[in-house]
């Protein structure tokens, strides 16, 4: 896959097996999950994977979960598919500047909050809250 792509796309591919399997075994934790719900859907996300790719087998499907569970609208979320030499071709890998697959990008008001790339600190959830946290437009209440 190479371009714009989205989960259903993913998910309809049947060798794209760590996709269902990440993602049914990944329990989210829930104080991150709950901030996430109230606060995420304020974003949008921009997010660049490699189907072929070690990491994004490991965070997308744990990222897909989150999405799940805390209903965030799948329209804020633009997916692009890399190669291995991590552009896309359309050249959106240059856009925003991509140099490792997964790159999670969060946005607001069209600026960028913050990213998660390739791996995470704690979770994917806890990272994604992290960001909001230290986003200066982002409400301070817990």
């Amino acid at each position: 896959y190479n371009g714009l792509i989205t989960f259903d796309d993913l998910n309809k591919e049947p060798t794209f097996t760590w996709l269902k399997s990440g993602n049914d075994e990944y329990k989210p934790e829930e104080t991150a999950a709950n901030y996430l719900r109230t606060h995420l859907k304020d974003y949008s996300i921009v997010v660049f994977l490699g189907t072929w790719c070690d990491d994004s087998h490991y965070l997308i499907p744990k990222f897909e979960k989150v999405l799940q569970i805390i209903e965030y609208p799948l329209s804020q979320i633009s997916m692009y598919g890399a190669d291995r030499a991590k552009t896309t071709k359309n050249g959106e890998h240059k856009k925003y500047n991509i140099t490792l697959v997964p790159t999670i990008i969060l946005f607001k008001g069209g600026k960028e909050a913050g990213r998660v790339t390739e791996t995470t600190q704690k979770s994917i959830e806890a990272d994604l809250a992290a960001i909001i946290k230290a986003d200066p437009a982002a409400p301070q209440s817990h």
